[in-house]
């Protein structure tokens, strides 16, 4: 129960159960909170990081090493771990890629603040001094970097292999199979807007499939629909297809009034079921009417409907997603119809192939060679469950990768290497500003190269003598030089080809920084329970779960 003090007479103003963290403490709890979230991510980052098992409530296993799936599936309740998981949310949602690397930044800010704070430098001071030194980093990160288009290829190809490098499935071969595979889905996909390029990742679609091994995973050039042909008698496969694509049922409509239909003799009977048939026949009579021979619905196709379709040679599929139809008609150039009566050749649209095939014991139909397929799919396959999710999520992170290289244009040399030279760079302008900021840019300095040591620490080398030696080359003005993982050593990295794009490192930069900034304005935390019986009712909720763990 938290309690003030007013001429020496007590006041309660919170309700019992609740409690009060002021000052110093709050700020401790907080930091400690979330330098903890950090750890916990750590070691899986760089290609020799290690995977962590999750085990939900229901007995679920999820095992990764992506970041962002980690801190959701973790389950935190303290109110400073979620702001944490929230950093990885926003890098997941934005870039697509460098997830662990935003918060274990993140993290080590948060305790080079604790170590400003015990020295007694004020919080205010360290939030400028790390708002400067976001700013000044970033500058710097368009300083160093690189430019990068849509037609070099190999380049966005050693980009989407580095995002995947961290992932146990994308290792070997396999990394640069599927590094082209994203390098032609992304670009396939991307569109010029006002002179920039564009990418919207929803039109990758990426569908699982278990069986076979993760070199089988192939690109279509249009979409993959996991439904079957509705009628047995309808063709499996067809050349030169004529897509029509309908959101309208198939089907006798039922009326939205309650009807009656009183039938008192069998000729009456007759007349209405023949009447049912007849309009199902006009039905199909209007799409065949198109000139179409695939028919994609999103609602129901009646069984007498189907039948009609077959007798006209129609390819049919039922109750399509939404999201499907969209990219049905981005890939095929079709356009949705909502009425039969709309129809026409017009809105049809073009594929090469449209075939069902059995994948993994299960038919789907495929539409493939379009002519410019503004729409793809990924079709992934794996050994086990858990190795086509963690394929997805490699592939996920690829494409995220690519569409930033592309949208920002520019690259930066990574393992590291671009960590030191902005570690570098800020310690430089520490000087320069002065005054009690100094320690805290130079603070932010220091945590940045957290990235490289944890690195050194992955593959073995000794993390102290590795940061000595990256600094004192980084100050001869060799700034591409970082932590070679897979050769165990101080190397080149634009030599070893590990790129990463500029986008990515800026985002994780923003989010670490803004989060940290964040946690150390709270110098307050009020959990207020409630009366016991009435959870949350005293104000907050889930101030019990604050309460717990702090």
């Amino acid at each position: 129960m938290s309690q003030g003090n007013l001429n020496g007479q007590q006041v309660l103003y919170l309700p019992e159960g609740s409690s009060r963290v002021l000052g110093r403490d709050a700020q401790r709890t907080n930091i400690a909170v979330g330098y903890a979230v950090a750890s916990a991510v750590k070691s899986t980052l760089g290609p020799r990081g290690m995977d962590k098992m999750m085990v939900s409530e229901m007995g679920d296993i999820v095992i990764t090493n992506d970041g962002a799936t980690i801190l959701k599936e973790m389950n935190v309740e303290h109110p400073a771990a979620k702001m944490m998981v929230e950093i990885a949310k926003t890098q997941d949602e934005e870039v697509g890629d460098g997830t662990t690397t935003a918060v274990v930044i993140a993290g080590e800010l948060l305790k080079k603040a604790l170590e400003l704070l015990d020295q007694d430098v004020h919080a205010s001071t360290i939030i400028s001094g790390y708002k400067s030194a976001s700013a000044q980093a970033i500058q710097t990160l368009y300083d160093v970097a690189e430019n990068v288009t849509m037609d070099d290829k190999a380049m966005l190809q050693k980009i989407a292999a580095v995002s995947m490098g961290s992932k146990t499935v994308a290792s070997g071969t396999a990394k640069e199979t599927l590094a082209k595979l994203v390098v032609d889905a992304v670009t396939q996909v991307a569109e010029k807007k006002d002179g920039k390029w564009t990418v919207d990742k929803e039109f990758i679609k990426i569908e699982k499939k278990q069986g076979g091994d993760i070199h089988m995973t192939t690109l279509i050039g249009g979409v993959l629909i996991d439904k079957e042909v509705v009628h047995p008698a309808m063709p499996k496969k067809l050349e030169k297809a004529k897509i029509a694509l309908l959101d309208a049922a198939l089907e006798i409509e039922k009326t939205e009034t309650d009807a009656r239909i009183s039938i008192t003799s069998p000729d009456q009977m007759t007349a209405f079921l023949e009447q049912e048939e007849k309009m199902l026949k006009d039905m199909v009579e209007k799409v065949a009417a198109s000139g179409c021979n695939v028919l994609f619905c999103q609602k129901g196709i009646d069984d007498v409907a189907q039948h009609y379709l077959a007798k006209k040679g129609i390819l049919a599929a039922r109750r399509v997603k939404k999201s499907d139809m969209e990219k049905l008609a981005r890939a095929t150039g079709a356009r949705v119809t909502t009425t039969l009566e709309d129809m026409s050749g017009a809105d049809l649209g073009f594929a090469g192939l449209v075939e069902e095939r059995k994948v993994a014991g299960e038919q789907m139909v495929f539409v493939e060679k379009c002519k410019e397929p503004k729409s793809v799919t990924l079709l992934v396959r794996g050994g086990t469950e858990h190795v086509i999710d963690e394929a997805d999520r490699a592939l996920v992170d690829a494409i995220g990768a690519v569409s930033s290289a592309i949208q920002e244009g520019k690259y930066v040399t990574g393992g590291g290497s671009i960590d030191m030279e902005l570690a570098m760079r800020l310690r430089k302008h520490a000087t320069q500003v002065g005054g009690r900021e100094q320690l805290a840019i130079t603070a932010f300095a220091e945590a940045l190269e957290v990235i490289p040591r944890t690195l050194a620490e992955s593959c073995g080398l000794d993390s102290i003598d590795t940061l000595v030696d990256l600094r004192a080359k980084h100050e001869k003005g060799q700034k591409t030089l970082g932590i070679d993982v897979l050769k165990g050593k101080v190397g080149d990295l634009k030599a070893a080809g590990v790129f990463e794009p500029l986008k990515v490192k800026k985002q994780a930069l923003q989010s670490a920084s803004e989060v940290t900034e964040m946690i150390l304005r709270i110098d307050d935390i009020i959990a207020s329970r409630g009366k016991p019986g009435g959870a949350g009712k005293g104000g907050m909720g889930g101030g019990e779960g604050m309460d717990r763990g702090m």
